[in-house]
C-alpha cells in the first residue's frame, strides 16, 4: 500500500515539474511582448491621411502626364504646346519619386486612372485646336490650385517625415506650374481679359 502511494507521488512530481518547464520563462516587470512590434508594417506610412495623399497625389500626376501628351499633339497654341510637354516631364518625374517613396512604406499605388480623371481625359481627347486650348488650360488651373493645396497642407501637417518630404519638395514646382498655368491661360484668351495681347490690339475687340 505505502509502495503504490509512493509510485503515484513521484508520477504526480514528475507530471507537475514537466508541465512548469513547458512554460516559457517569467517576463521581467513592465516588458512588453516584443514578437511582432514594428516589424509587420515597418516602413508604412504613419497614418491613414498620409496614404491618402500619396494615392491621390500619384493619380493625379498620372493624369497631368496624360493630359500633357494630349496637349502636345492637339493643342493650335505653341505656348499650350510647351505647357503640356513641362507637365509631361515634371509629373513623369514626379511619378518616379513617388513610386519610390511608396514601395518604401509598403503602399500599393494606383495602375490607372480613376474614373472622374478618365473622363477628363476622354472629354479633352475629342478636342483639337482653340476648343482645346481653352478647355486644357480651365483644367491645369483648376488641377494646380488645388494640388497646390494638398501638397502645402501636407507639407507642414504630414505625420509621415518622408511623405511629408515629398510634398515639400515637390510644392515650389507645383506653385511654379500654377502661375505658367495662369500666363498661358490668359494667352490664350480663357480668362476673358485682354492680357498678354499685343499692345497694338488694346482697342480691338
Amino acid at each position: 500500500m505505502k509502495y503504490t502511494i509512493g509510485i503515484g507521488a513521484l508520477a504526480l512530481a514528475v507530471g507537475v515539474g514537466s508541465a512548469f518547464a513547458q512554460q516559457p520563462p517569467p517576463r521581467p516587470t513592465g516588458q512588453q511582448p516584443t514578437a511582432k512590434s514594428g516589424t509587420a508594417k515597418a516602413g508604412a506610412a504613419k497614418t491613414g491621411s498620409d496614404e491618402r495623399f500619396v494615392k491621390e497625389a500619384a493619380t493625379g500626376g498620372m493624369a497631368e502626364v496624360e493630359l500633357g501628351k494630349l496637349a502636345t499633339d492637339k493643342a493650335s497654341s505653341g505656348d499650350v504646346k510647351k505647357f503640356g510637354q513641362r507637365m509631361v516631364d515634371d509629373h513623369g518625374k514626379a511619378n518616379e519619386e513617388l513610386k519610390t517613396l511608396a514601395q518604401n512604406k509598403n503602399i500599393t499605388l494606383p495602375t490607372q486612372l480613376d474614373a472622374p480623371h478618365k473622363a477628363r481625359v476622354d472629354r479633352l481627347s475629342k478636342l483639337s485646336g482653340e476648343a482645346f486650348d481653352r478647355a486644357y488650360m480651365q483644367e491645369m488651373l483648376k488641377d494646380h490650385r488645388k494640388d497646390v493645396n494638398a501638397f502645402r497642407t501636407e507639407s507642414t501637417s504630414g505625420k509621415d517625415a518622408d511623405v511629408k518630404a515629398f510634398a515639400s519638395k515637390t510644392l515650389p514646382t507645383l506653385e511654379e506650374h500654377l502661375k505658367l498655368a495662369q500666363e498661358t491661360n490668359r494667352a490664350v484668351g480663357t480668362s476673358g481679359t485682354a492680357a498678354k495681347k499685343p499692345t497694338s490690339s488694346k482697342g480691338k475687340r
